[in-house]
């Protein structure tokens, strides 16, 4: 509490201190000394909209009692000989009833500044600077004994008050924009590293899920094994038998524990939808910096015909993901892929195509087999080869189709998934 309190102390010294510096540069619209339009009150504007946390009452008096202090040693510094303190004082003791009034007045729209339109904020300050000088001016009338109204005032002081504002709230509002956008791009990042993580998870899961229905089986057919083993007679094989059973089954037991934990991630009453267009433009954005990153000239181009919010957007994700990657890992140096998205009939399609090396003829058949690669790293070793059998499981799992074309005239590898626009759309 207490490093709080300094922490305001400090943080009102310094507005304080900032805008008793900025109020020097000015000028004096009427005769004599003793009225200013300086940057001292934009100054301190800015720094009460930017710093809300401040109590701006108090804030005020120090800003005033500063303003009065430093005013008053500049004048003793220039005129020297005929300086008179408790005559500065009084010269300057307006201008201090100043930012304690214009204080008192923001602090009744302080809780409120964030829901206030720029328009409406504008007009509101410009009301209480206005009310703010014309109280400075009429305790100068009252202290020096001079008139209070001179030729032009209301009209000068009013303009005054609304070009400020304007200014002002214009660099606030500038300064928002900017801390919003950063903010957003902040967002926007982890949001594409949350996409890229429950991209890759999906696929472990959905393998996950595959793995436990074998494990399922082994131990069925493991406890069968057994059964006959023990009828035969062969205790001692038939004991072992039941002991590889028990660990499958323990093996399947922490297995349901890991996907337990991993379907949370893709709690669908919790997440938000994805439009076809978001899934396109994130694919693309992604395997930009993956083409970067392996220093390919890749060029992208997409049509989208069709376009909805959907649930699913985690395997389709998955799914796209993998077959531009793979189509950026085909092109050898420079390419073209392109991204379609169409309906037909019942389906949503979804066309992936590229400009790379193609697939051979014999390879056709295999290309979807787990194992199978035509890619391999600098040192000759090949890679994993899941990938397009991935996709396939994972279509083949959502009710869809997937399916390979290619084009002996442009070179074009082509890979063409459908699946039910319904269950896309509707989930059902």
């Amino acid at each position: 509490m207490r490093r709080y309190l300094t922490n305001v102390g400090m943080q009102m010294i310094l507005v304080a201190v900032v805008t008793a510096i900025a109020g020097e540069f000015k000028i004096t619209p009427f005769s004599g000394e003793m009225f200013r339009i300086g940057l001292g009150s934009s100054a301190f504007l800015l720094f009460l909209l930017l710093m809300r946390h401040l109590p701006y009452v108090y804030t005020g008096m120090v800003t005033g009692v500063t303003v009065l202090v430093f005013r008053s040693v500049l004048d003793g510094f220039v005129s020297y000989d005929t300086f008179s303190l408790s005559g500065s004082l009084q010269t300057h003791l307006s201008a201090a009833l100043y930012y304690l009034i214009f204080a008192i007045g923001m602090k009744r729209i302080q809780g409120n500044l964030p829901e206030r339109q720029p328009l409406l904020l504008v007009c509101m300050i410009a009301i209480i600077d206005f009310i703010s000088n014309e109280i400075e001016l009429l305790t100068r009338s009252i202290l020096f004994d001079v008139a209070y109204l001179y030729k032009g005032q209301l009209w000068l002081i009013g303009v005054t008050s609304v070009v400020r504002s304007i200014f002002v709230v214009g660099i606030y509002s500038s300064m928002i924009i900017s801390q919003m956008r950063v903010v957003h791009n902040e967002q926007q990042k982890r949001m594409e590293q949350m996409l890229n993580v429950g991209s890759g998870l999906y696929g472990e899961v959905f393998y996950l899920k595959k793995s436990m229905d074998t494990m399922e089986q082994i131990t069925a057919k493991s406890h069968e094994l057994y059964c006959k083993l023990s009828g035969a007679g062969e205790k001692d094989i038939s004991r072992a038998m039941l002991e590889i059973t028990q660990q499958i089954h323990e093996v399947k037991k922490d297995s349901q524990r890991i996907l337990a934990g991993l379907l949370k991630v893709f709690n669908r009453e919790t997440a938000s939808d994805m439009t076809i267009a978001e899934i396109v433009i994130f694919v693309i954005q992604s395997n930009s910096g993956y083409s970067r990153m392996l220093k390919k000239e890749v060029h992208y181009e997409k049509r989208i015909d069709i376009d909805y919010s959907t649930a699913h957007f985690i395997p389709l994700l998955t799914v796209l993901n993998n077959l531009v990657s793979n189509a950026v890992e085909a092109i050898d140096t420079e390419g073209m892929v392109r991204i379609r998205v169409y309906e037909q009939e019942d389906k949503t399609v979804l066309v992936v195509s590229d400009t790379g090396t193609g697939i051979e003829e014999q390879n056709k058949e295999v290309i979807f087999e787990p194992g199978f690669t035509t890619k391999f790293n600098d040192e000759g070793c090949a890679a994993t080869g899941i990938g397009l059998s991935h996709v396939r499981d994972i279509v083949h799992s959502s009710g869809g189709k997937l399916s390979l074309h290619t084009s002996s005239q442009s070179g074009e590898t082509t890979f063409v998934v459908a699946f039910s626009t319904n269950t896309l759309r509707l989930g059902v």
